[in-house]
C-alpha cells in the first residue's frame, strides 16, 4: 500500500467508520491525529514504535517524535513540523522530508502526509498525519549531494568556493552516516 493509500485510508476511517480507532492501528505505517490547535489526541502502535515513547495525550503538539531536525541535521521546532505547516495554512503538505529523533538517540528519516479535517460546515477539527520511514533513502540522497558537491569543488578555481563546497560535502556524509549509524542503533 503507498503513503496516498494509507491516508485515504485513514481518511475514510475517520469519516465513516464507527471503529475508526481499529481501523487506524491496523494501518501499516505510524498514524497520529491532533485537535484544531495541533495537540496530539490519537496515536497508533506503530507511532509509538517509530517514535520510541508514547506520546503524551493532549500534551504533546503538532508531532509524536521527541526530537526533530532537517535534513540536513539542523535542529526543527515541532510548531514548524508540517503537521503544523498543515493546521495553520488548512491544507494538506506533501513532498516534505524530516528527521525524527527517539529519546535513545535513533534518528529516522521520514515524508509526513498530514491532512487537515474538517467538520461538515467546514470549520477545521485536527489533522490526520501518516509518517512513511525513508531513513535509507535519505542517506543516500545526502551522500549522492556530498559527492555532487565535491564534483563542483573540483571544477572551481576559487579556492574560497572550494572550502566552502568542500565542508558542505563533509556536512552532507556526517549527517547521512549519523542517520545510518543511529538508525542501526
Amino acid at each position: 500500500m503507498d503513503p496516498e493509500q494509507i491516508v485515504e485510508h485513514a481518511l475514510v476511517a475517520l469519516s465513516t467508520d464507527q471503529d475508526w480507532q481499529s481501523a487506524l492501528d491496523r494501518l501499516p505505517a505510524p498514524v497520529y491525529i491532533t485537535d484544531a490547535e495541533g495537540a496530539v489526541t490519537y496515536w497508533n502502535q506503530a507511532c509509538v514504535e517509530f517514535a520510541g515513547r508514547e506520546p503524551r495525550l493532549g500534551r504533546d503538539r503538532w508531532c509524536v517524535s521527541w526530537q526533530l531536525y532537517t535534513t540536513i541535521g539542523e535542529p526543527m521546532k515541532h510548531e514548524d513540523c508540517p503537521m503544523a505547516q498543515a493546521i495553520k495554512q488548512r491544507e494538506p503538505i506533501r513532498n516534505s522530508i524530516a528527521i525524527a529523533e527517539q529519546p535513545d538517540g535513533t534518528r529516522r528519516a521520514f515524508k509526513p502526509y498530514p491532512t487537515p479535517l474538517f467538520d461538515s460546515d467546514g470549520a477545521l477539527k485536527g489533522a490526520v498525519n501518516v509518517l512513511i520511514d525513508v531513513t535509507d533513502e535519505q542517506a543516500d540522497s545526502l551522500h549522492e549531494q556530498a559527492e555532487r558537491c565535491r564534483r563542483l569543488a573540483d571544477a572551481l578555481y576559487s579556492r574560497e568556493s572550494t572550502i566552502v563546497l568542500q565542508q558542505m560535502a563533509s556536512r552532507f556524509d556526517e549527517t547521512a552516516d549519523n542517520l545510518a549509524a543511529r538508525r542501526k542503533a
